[in-house]
């Protein structure tokens, strides 16, 4: 989803996650990894983004924020929000049927400030 130039959002919280969640997933690719999946849920959350990464499947989680009154984005995810994305990758893992040498969480935050381009930060392995 385009919003435009950052300068100009006005876009409700949705938009701007959406902006942010295709931000981190042409990020990724550039990157060299394969999206497998996005906005994947079941009843006990969602996930961002699924890749691949050579043999590991990463299980990513977006934040996407227009300031830094409540910390940097990738400061949003606590311990206790990293334990809860590993039973979600698991129980993609038993609904999708594919399997992987080695998973990881990962983290992309994403800066979206009026007047400047987007900053991106990848965190890569989080959590317990």
């Amino acid at each position: 989803m385009a919003l435009g130039q950052p300068g100009q959002m006005t876009h409700t919280p949705r938009d701007v996650g959406a902006f942010g969640e295709g931000l981190a997933a042409r990020f990724l690719v550039d990157r060299g990894m394969t999206i497998v999946d996005r906005n994947w849920r079941c009843s006990h959350g969602e996930l961002d983004l699924i890749a691949r990464d050579g043999d590991c499947l990463v299980f990513c989680e977006v934040k996407t924020r227009r300031g830094t009154g409540f910390g940097q984005p990738v400061e949003a995810v606590s311990w206790r929000k990293a334990a809860r994305l590993r039973k979600l990758a698991a129980a993609w893992l038993a609904s999708s049927g594919q399997s992987a040498e080695s998973v990881r969480i990962d983290v992309v935050g994403i800066l979206v400030r009026a007047g400047q381009p987007p900053l991106v930060r990848h965190v890569a392995g989080v959590g317990p």
